[in-house]
């Protein structure tokens, strides 16, 4: 625990302009981002007597070791230059919500030639309209089914369009009239636009006059006596007005806003937010947050728009922010705010209390909700904390921890038959996956199947890149190193190596390897744990615990110890470390898995030096095939667009050094086959993703 009073900055020292502070801890982790008006009173207000602040502000000076600021030139710049580094640091003591799951949303591909309606989860695209979101996917898979009849746009995938185009044939919804089939040219790529941007308009609230100029074709239908079409006309209003009849009117003034409640007590905070377009509510979802900083309702709410609002991009100006955000507390200050949102939009956003009339009313119901939603993360989450709680002090009493393993690390090794040897690393913290700190290795110091070893080898590199970090900040000699290590910890490190992906430690981002764990499993039994306690011994690390967990009984092996540790089938301690053992199984199958078959479907041009995956697809596209690209000459593949004379030398030259497919047998007659198709060119790979999203 540090003294603030060694890090405080110097009297005078602190401008008085606008700007944005970090506070890091001993590591040079950033633990604490803010903003300020003023910089100088407002970090002169963390080193008063530790006594005068709130406890969680007393916790984050005392775990902080420096602090550091930026100056801006106006508040809204450090509204936003706050939010970017929230997001980019993750700090451990910033109010950050949690999405209490992934909510679907309406999209239409106006980034496409022919528009596709389809429902979407995750980050916006660039393109891509979104309505939304939606509390659970079949609302939007009804909703969308009733707007076909008057909007038949697209809805089938990229496989389907493209075999029905090939086949000339459209699939179901296009014979019931559910689509217009631009698969066979029975509609213009513009008239689809032009169907797709009407569906967008109906969605976005503008009926009104869409419905009333379906009205006057139908009654110009019926007066020139064609009754067939003023009945598929009165159809389609009859469709409309049921799909709107979906999303009750709450506001009579057809307004567009978004109205946010927060629920809270002294640890935690739950925001609900209600989407409302055209009167109607169009979308509602909810998040939860502890509250680790001392933040007031205003702070939460400030927290929230920056998170609700912050990955609005410039092609989702004036829709992804509203005419009217409604707010039970006013940030302060307020007009910092109003001018960043407004800058969203691309024009004035009202940012307000409501104080009467539907709006309040409307309020309520959104404050009620977030009450709600309040009171079932707190029953469920008491009830899982109980049982983590239980399970953590079952494996402290069993392994006589002087501590509770708060974090656990799990390695797992993987191959098939001696191929493709990797190994994986899982993060458990507080009984729960971590799973931006997962990481992944290959096993490079020898060929061949060999668990033992390679548990050596991979405990040996994650805890060498652990000692480094250390060293950096003055806490620990690491042992000399020769070339292999040297290399091993350029993989291990900075950059994109197999291991997953990393960041600068001087920039104070997350890094990998530098946190220790309390508790370390190994999938296996006596060898491997006795293969990971010798690489813990070889780097001079005596403070991790260790154990390993044998598939076979499930029993728990002690490095040094003849006879395992064995915990009761009910065990609570036990069925956790399962998981922990599981998830590291997982995950080391799924990375070897994706490198086996990203080296099966490997092409020839795949080997080729200096020649990427652009320029790869560039000659195959060229020449159709392979067989005709290794019959090209230097100047015929110089005639590919991005491909100069040295890169088609080497192609050329690595093409005619291999030896050619053998030819097509005709399996039925024996028959080689000379002058048959040519060898088609290979697919693109495939390959699974391996690092999870957390």
């Amino acid at each position: 625990m540090a003294d603030p009073s060694t890090y405080r900055p110097a009297p005078g020292a602190i401008p008085t302009s606008p700007g944005v502070y970090k506070f890091r801890d001993a590591h040079g982790r950033v633990i604490y981002v803010g903003k300020a008006k003023s910089l100088r009173p407002r970090l002169s207000s963390y080193f008063q007597d530790l006594a005068g602040l709130h406890p969680r502000t007393a916790t984050m000076v005392t775990t902080a070791a420096s602090v550091e600021w930026t100056v801006v030139a106006t508040e809204v710049e450090a509204l936003q230059l706050e939010y970017s580094w929230i997001k980019e640091f993750d700090p451990r003591f910033n109010v950050k919500y949690r999405d209490d799951k992934s909510y679907p949303e309406l999209a239409v591909t106006l980034n496409e030639e022919f528009p596709r309606v389809q429902v979407m989860r995750g980050a916006h695209r660039k393109g891509v309209r979104y309505f939304g979101p939606y509390g659970h996917a079949w609302a939007i898979r009804e909703t969308v089914d009733l707007l076909l009849r008057v909007f038949p746009v697209r809805t089938c995938s990229n496989g389907v369009f493209k075999r029905a185009a090939q086949v000339g044939r459209p699939c179901l919804l296009g014979y019931i009239g559910k689509c217009a089939a631009p698969c066979v040219g029975r509609i213009t790529p513009d008239d689809h636009r032009a169907l797709a941007e009407d569906f967008c308009d109906f969605m976005a609230g503008r009926t009104g006059n869409y419905l009333r100029r379906l009205e006057t074709e139908m009654q110009e239908a019926a007066a020139d006596l064609e009754y067939e079409k003023a009945a598929r006309l009165r159809d389609d209003i009859g469709a409309l007005k049921r799909a709107m009849e979906k999303n009750a009117i709450v506001l009579a003034d057809a307004t567009d806003a978004d109205l946010l409640a927060v629920a809270e007590d002294e640890l935690e905070a739950a925001v609900q937010i209600f989407h409302v377009r055209g009167g109607r509510v169009r979308g509602q979802r909810g998040w939860v947050t502890d509250k680790v900083e001392d933040v007031d309702t205003a702070g939460l709410v400030e927290h929230a728009l920056q998170q609700l609002y912050g990955g609005v991009g410039a092609e989702d100006r004036g829709e992804g922010v509203p005419r009217e955000v409604l707010v039970p507390a006013l940030p302060d200050p307020v007009e910092p705010v109003r001018e960043w949102l407004g800058g969203l939009r691309g024009a004035q956003v009202d940012l307000r209390i409501p104080q009467r009339g539907d709006k309040k009313d409307l309020m309520a119901t959104v404050q009620r909700n977030a009450q709600q939603a309040l009171a079932l993360h707190k029953t469920k989450r008491a009830s899982d904390l109980t049982t983590r709680s239980r399970a953590l002090q079952e494996i402290t009493d069993a392994l006589e921890l002087d501590s509770v393993p708060l974090r656990i690390e799990c390695f797992d090794i993987s191959h098939l038959q001696g191929e493709d040897v990797v190994a994986s690393m899982v993060v458990f913290e507080d009984g729960l996956a971590r799973k931006s700190e997962y990481r992944r290795f290959e096993i490079k110091g020898f060929e061949g199947q060999d668990d033992v070893r390679s548990m050596h080898e991979v405990i040996s590199r994650r805890f060498r890149r652990y000692l480094q970090e250390r060293e950096r900040t003055g806490e620990w000699a690491v042992p000399e190193e020769g070339p292999e290590d040297a290399a091993e910890a350029a993989a291990d490190g900075a950059g994109t190596a197999a291991d997953g992906t990393g960041t600068r430690a001087e920039d104070g981002r997350p890094r990998r390897f530098a946190y220790p764990p309390q508790l370390l499993v190994v999938d296996g039994g006596q060898p491997q744990v006795a293969a990971a306690q010798r690489a813990l011994d070889e780097l001079g690390i005596d403070d991790i615990a260790l154990c390993g967990l044998a598939k076979r009984l499930e029993e728990v092996w002690l490095p040094g110890e003849d006879d395992p540790v064995v915990l009761p089938r009910s065990s609570e301690g036990l069925y956790l470390l399962q998981r922990v053992r599981d998830e590291a199984h997982r995950f080391a199958i799924g990375y070897q898995r994706g490198k086996r078959s990203k080296r099966l479907t490997a092409g020839e041009l795949d080997s080729v030096p200096g020649l990427g995956e652009t320029r790869r697809q560039a000659l195959l596209k060229h020449f159709g095939s392979l067989k005709k690209l290794r019959a090209a000459t230097v100047d015929e593949l110089c005639a590919v667009p991005g491909i100069g004379r040295r890169t088609a030398e080497t192609v050329a030259a690595a093409l005619s050094s291999r030896t050619p497919a053998a030819p097509a047998v005709n399996t039925a007659t024996g028959e080689i086959i000379e002058d048959g198709a040519d060898e088609p060119a290979p697919a693109a790979p495939e390959t699974a993703p391996i690092q999870e999203t957390p």
